[in-house]
């Protein structure tokens, strides 16, 4: 294998052993130098990331975008280590290269002129070697920086808005409707029967009206039946609002507008507990509404216990939640409806559209 032909370098220049040195100790403090850039602009992202960097703001980042710089910093500052072992050890090298020979004695003097050619001097003594220079004093350590202050924990990202719902699919083409069956053929009419003869009977003559029996006396009105339907409820959250939701459950309030309730049943001062004060048969139904898809869940609480069948648990984040009952209940019997299944923030909807409503009617 031949060695590559190196072309020739114009113009040429020339530079002495300690020149080189200090050109290469030159060299490793740019790099220095421009390592602590690249560390002091990973140090900036993160600042940037978690919205802490004084007069500069960007949309609030998520935990993926948190999980995301946090690997993209760890690879650079990986990489930055390993420069730094290659910068150490170029370092080294330097610093251990062999110190320079003293300068060449001085010629012997030159013998007299006209004379004859004395004996060629002996040929001066190699200069003695020049000292080594001293060492430099090494520089002071640096003292450590004070490490940071830990940035505050940004706020929760806001959930992102729901997509829109996909456009629905065309209608299939209607079935092929089956070939209606021939109508059997019509029987024979009948023959028409011979009309009997009319018979001429006499008109007897009529009859003397009867006299009109008084007008009976008119029965007693019965009671009125009891409207059941007559006791109901139904409570609205139309002003919206930040609900903290704890994995065990966090009732959701209907403050109103609307709050309408009928005899029998009583809302509490926190406007998130109804009271039925009579026992019987009662539908109930509730929504909740959120502004943003969430993967939370939703149910309908008798006296503090989940109500079969209430429970609505969806497997994707959803922002609309709807569920029906009908439930026999004991007199003085508490609902209320409830975000369970994790903990997490939710925005119900707010200005005057339907952010949460319960229903309830007595059938029985």
């Amino acid at each position: 294998m031949s060695f590559p032909n190196i072309p020739s370098v114009t113009p040429t220049i020339t530079i002495t052993r300690d020149d080189a040195l200090n050109l290469l100790l030159s060299s490793i403090a740019f790099e220095e130098l421009g390592l602590s850039h690249i560390i002091n602009a990973e140090g900036e992202k993160i600042q940037y990331v978690l919205g802490t960097i004084p007069g500069l703001s960007g949309l609030p980042a998520t935990i993926a975008d948190v999980l995301a710089i946090d690997q993209s910093v760890k690879s650079t500052l990986d990489t930055t280590i390993r420069k730094e072992l290659l910068l150490q050890a170029k370092l080294d090298s330097v610093l251990s290269a062999p110190t320079l020979l003293g300068p060449t004695g001085a010629t012997g003097p030159t013998g007299p002129a006209g004379g004859p050619v004395g004996p060629t001097g002996a040929t001066g003594a190699t200069g003695a070697a020049g000292l080594t220079g001293a060492t430099g004093t090494a520089g002071a350590v640096g003292a450590t920086g004070t490490a940071g202050a830990v940035g505050a924990t940004g706020a929760a990202g806001a959930v992102g808005a729901t997509g829109a719902t996909g456009a629905t699919g065309a209608t299939g083409a209607t079935g092929d409707p089956g070939t209606v069956g021939a109508v059997g053929p019509v029987g024979p009419a009948g023959g028409t029967g011979a009309t009997g003869a009319t018979g001429i009977g006499i008109t007897g003559a009529t009859g003397i009206a009867g006299i009109t029996g008084a007008t009976g006396v008119t029965g007693v009105t019965g009671v009125t039946g009891i409207n059941i339907t007559a006791t109901n409820a139904f409570v609205a959250n139309t002003t919206g609002g930040l609900i903290t939701v704890l994995l065990g459950g966090t009732n959701i309030a209907f403050p109103g507008p609307p709050q309408v309730l009928s005899a029998g049943i009583t809302i509490n001062a926190t406007n998130d507990v109804i009271t039925l004060a009579n026992a019987g048969t009662y539908f109930i139904s509730y929504q909740a509404n959120t502004t943003a898809g969430v993967l939370l869940s939703t149910r309908l609480l008798i006296n503090g216990a989940q109500a079969a069948g209430s429970v609505v648990a969806p497997v994707l984040s959803v922002s609309a939640y709807n569920n029906e009952v009908i439930v026999n209940v004991a007199a003085a019997t508490t609902v209320s409806v409830q975000f369970f299944g994790a903990a997490g923030v939710v925005t119900l909807n707010g200005g005057g559209s339907t952010g949460a409503a319960l229903n309830i009617i007595r059938l029985n």
